[in-house]
């Protein structure tokens, strides 16, 4: 079987934050390892929630930060940006999403699989 290890999604063209972990134990399409997709934006722009999760790779919404309403404003504290950091040691990734203000409102560290 081709196997293929430490894939991770980053996607930035959304209007939230969220980190999503696919796994083929929820999936309906079960051929493949775990996976992590990580969401993050705007920066400056009107802000909206994420649609339902499509279950062929079994998602499971880790941790999402959206507004309650439909394009709220900048001002509403809903503006994001991503960090991402892998030590050279240990090969380890680690993902930050953050608030426009820098802080971090979630962190996912990921060890490499082994070889």
């Amino acid at each position: 079987a081709n196997k293929v290890a430490d894939v991770v999604w980053l996607t930035a063209d959304v209007h939230y934050t969220a980190a999503h972990r696919y796994s083929p134990e929820r999936a309906v399409f079960t051929e493949f390892d775990e996976f992590w997709e990580f969401v993050s934006g705007p920066l400056n722009a009107g802000a909206f929630g994420p649609n339902q999760l499509d279950g062929t790779f079994g998602p499971e919404a880790v941790y999402v930060h959206a507004p309650p309403v439909q394009n709220s404003s900048p001002l509403d504290a809903f503006q994001h940006f991503g960090e991402v950091r892998i030590d050279g040691k240990s090969r380890e990734l680690t993902v930050d999403l953050c608030d426009a203000a820098g802080s971090v409102l979630f962190s996912k560290s990921l060890a490499p699989a082994s070889r």
